[in-house]
């Protein structure tokens, strides 16, 4: 059964559709549209990898309401962003509350999608099928080939193997996901007893010819789960087919290697089973495949009445059991001391986290074939990703810590430019009397309403005009003008016929001066009410900046027994995962103690039979 269908969920949270690995390489997403520059900002580490940093600016951004064209998508990424890390009931909380708010079908179809995933990740299959079946019609077509998936499993889990051969039967279309579809449905086949279909659907699968590793290693499997499949029918010549077909080099190899020795064991040809049982001998002990050769290669022997040889074999077995045994308890010694847990962090830096990190270097020396055991087991994986996750996260905040020194010198370099700025604005504040200057402003109001009342014509006169009429006047005032002679009496009509056509000119112009006067005036107040309202924002800012330096100073400081805090919770959860994993790795490890010394009372109790055997003159020799 396929068990690890995993897609990646955050690539699948957007509303633009999820992408299925194989699909990714072949077609390009629809463009995302972002109208909110903060959350462009979180998309720009979620497409980085920076899970983390993701979730901080998300967190920050929805906490100063910065979302606002993307809230709902926001939600949904962040409740992937969760899930990324385990939080599953978080990531549940978040999605349950977008069901409860009324968002698109689309959103919730999506929403309904991800909670059958946890659930059914957490073991909760009747949840996850009621949130299967509250599907709607609106889920993109990969999303909605991976929730038949789902739905397969929960039948194949529950045991109800007829229901996922009617689902898995009826799957339409040549996608990656259709040969996982049938190898489950191969699978539910077997166990619902009908082996000669499963052998066709398996068969059949099991001789593709794959392109990539992912296809070859389903190719193995599928082959492998046939060739037990049929040599538990009986039909061990049948099964040999299917389990050589498995790549002598694949992680399933081992496996068939001992069921085609088994399938020959059957028919009672033991030479030809002893080839692929050799070929165990040389492999990796630790492996289940490999402990049962070690004693299938001396009962075939013993079956070929080559007593001595089986009896070499026995004992070489006892004694590689048992020197396993020891490395294992010298194993166990060094998972007790924790050594092992901070090699792979030492080996593995912390760049990704969550869920799609995977362990790319083993720490090198000779407990490395456990590791390798011990990565076999999901729970283990899933442990150490915590693990991983949790020493990201501490290293975070003692990044933060330092951090307070630095925000707490820039307060203070701010703080001190500001006192130094102060006195020179309140200076400059000082020398500008803006209420001087309002009062003026009134003042021209009233003498131009005068001047409007009594028509001073001459107020408005330019500098020009104003000494023209002077000399006027000054000329026109002369004595010799009105001496009695003829000369004098036409100098004095000239002069009144200057005066009166300056006169006339700026009686002519007057309304208009008059209005431009008004405008300028006008503006000027205008322009001193905005200087009132900037006084009055300088003086309110000038107030409440030594507050907001102390708001900022308790805030930044406060800042530090909270990060201390969270460090002591996530070096207790630190603890509390490593011990975990050794509690895992340790269980394992004697697991494999166990199965060894069943092997051993096995091995022993056989080679006493032909002890037994050769003290009462049986030993036919080889």
């Amino acid at each position: 059964m396929l068990e690890r269908w995993i897609i990646p969920v955050v690539l699948s949270l957007f509303l633009l559709g999820a992408v299925h690995p194989a699909q990714a390489a072949k077609d390009d997403p629809e463009p995302i549209v972002v109208k909110d520059p903060q959350y462009g900002e979180v998309l720009f580490y979620f497409y980085q990898d920076d899970y983390f940093p993701a979730i901080v600016r998300l967190l920050a951004a929805k906490e100063q309401n910065q979302l606002t064209e993307h809230q709902q998508q926001a939600e949904l990424l962040l409740g992937g962003l969760y899930l990324s890390y385990g939080h599953h009931l978080e990531a549940a909380e978040i999605f349950e509350r977008l069901l409860a708010q009324n968002v698109d079908q689309e959103i919730r179809d999506r929403t309904w999608f991800f909670l059958a995933k946890i659930w059914l990740q957490r073991g909760y299959l009747d949840r996850s099928q009621q949130a299967l079946t509250n599907l709607g019609d609106d889920l993109p077509e990969n999303l909605w080939r991976e929730a038949q998936m789902l739905q397969s499993q929960i039948y194949i889990n529950s045991g109800q193997y007829q229901q996922a051969i009617e689902l898995l039967g009826n799957w339409e279309g040549k996608t990656e996901w259709s040969r996982y579809a049938k190898f489950n449905l191969g699978v539910a086949m077997v166990r619902s007893g009908n082996v000669a279909g499963a052998k066709e659907i398996l068969g059949e699968l099991g001789d593709i010819n794959p392109y990539n590793e992912e296809l070859a290693s389903l190719r193995d499997k599928a082959n492998l789960a046939l060739g037990y499949a049929l040599l538990q029918d009986g039909q061990s010549q049948a099964a040999k087919g299917p389990l050589q077909r498995v790549r002598l080099t694949g992680p399933f190899s081992n496996k068939a290697l001992l069921g085609t020795g088994w399938a020959d064991a059957e028919v009672e040809n033991y030479r030809r089973a002893l080839v692929p049982w050799m070929e165990l001998r040389g492999r990796d002990l630790l492996d289940p495949a490999v402990q049962e050769s070690m004693l299938a290669i001396p009962y075939a022997l013993a079956q070929l009445d080559a007593v001595s040889q089986a009896a070499d074999h026995y004992l070489n077995a006892i004694e590689a059991f048992y020197e396993e045994t020891n490395r294992i308890d010298s194993m166990i010694g060094l998972i007790e001391s924790g050594v092992i847990f901070d090699q792979f962090l030492t080996e593995d830096p912390l760049g990704t986290t969550g869920w799609y990190w995977r362990l790319e270097n083993l720490p090198e020396g000779p407990e490395a074939r456990y590791l390798y055991l011990l990565l076999a087991s999901h729970e283990f994986q899933e442990g150490l990703k915590n693990y991983r996750d949790l020493h990201y996260l501490n290293r975070n905040l003692e990044g933060w810590q330092g951090s307070i020194d630095v925000f707490a010198n820039m307060l203070e370099t701010r703080k001190e430019a500001f006192d130094e700025r102060l006195p020179r604005v309140e200076d400059a504040l000082a020398r500008a009397d803006i209420d001087d200057l309002v009062q003026r402003k009134f003042e021209f109001d009233s003498q131009l309403d005068e001047i409007e009342r009594e028509f001073d014509w001459l107020a408005f006169a330019n500098e020009r005009e104003f000494e023209n009429w002077s000399e006027i006047a000054d000329f026109a005032s002369n004595p010799a003008l009105y001496a009695d002679i003829a000369e004098a009496e036409e100098v004095r009509d000239k002069v009144e016929l200057l005066k009166g056509v300056l006169q006339w000119e700026l009686e002519k112009s007057f309304q208009d001066r008059l209005w431009r006067a008004r405008r300028d005036v006008r503006k000027t107040g205008e322009s001193l009410v905005e200087a009132q309202r900037a006084r009055r924002q300088i003086d309110d800012t000038m107030r409440a900046e030594a507050l907001r330096f102390e708001d900022f100073s308790n805030r930044v400081y406060g800042l530090g027994p909270q990060i201390d805090n969270m460090q002591l919770q996530v070096a207790e959860a630190m603890g509390a995962q490593r011990s975990f994993l050794q509690e895992i790795a340790i269980g394992e490890l004697q697991a494999q103690k166990q199965r060894l010394d069943v092997y051993t009372v096995q091995a022993r109790f056989a080679l006493a039979a032909i002890y037994d055997l050769a003290a009462a003159g049986g030993d036919a020799g080889e």
